[in-house]
This record gives structure tokens, sequence and C-alpha cells, in this order.
């Protein structure tokens, strides 16, 4: 459970990073890293964050998985050998 929301929020903010490492390596003058974020347009990376945490989670939740009824078996240690989980 802690990983989805890790990668979740590591999505939102995605926007942010991707912004202070772009500020940073094209100023001349290196900011302080406090002082990138004073004049970040912070409601577009908000905004940016947010659309990539829905696509993904849409996107993910409309993919994968089976149909309704269907059941699902688990990996099972057979013959020496693991057999991978499958729907059926």
């Amino acid at each position: 459970m802690i990983r989805i929301v890790a990668e979740n929020i590591l999505l939102f903010l995605l926007p942010t990073i991707v912004y202070v490492a772009y500020i940073y390596l094209t100023r001349d003058e290196k900011p302080q890293a406090s002082r990138v974020l004073d004049d970040a347009p912070l409601i577009w990376l908000f905004v940016a964050g947010a659309a990539i945490v829905i696509i993904t989670l849409v996107s993910f939740g409309t993919i994968t998985g089976g149909k309704p009824g269907q059941v699902y078996t688990p990996p099972v240690f057979k013959d020496g050998r693991i057999e991978p989980g499958h729907i059926d």
C-alpha cells in the first residue's frame, strides 16, 4: 500500500521536480534551493501533477484486470518450478 501512495506522490511532484531541475540547470547564477519555488507557477505545476496522477489512475484502471466473474489463480510451485498466476 505504501508503494502505491509513494508512486502517486512522485507522479504528482514530477512537474515540480522537472521545473526545479530546468531552472537550476539553465540559470547562469545558481539560485538557492529555497528561492527557486518563489517565482514558480505553482497553480500550473499543481494542475499538471494532478492531471498526470488522474491519467495514470484512469489508464491503469481500464486496461488491467479481468472481466467481472473471472477467477484469479495465484502463482503455484509445481514440479520444481513456479507457474505464474493467471485469470480464468
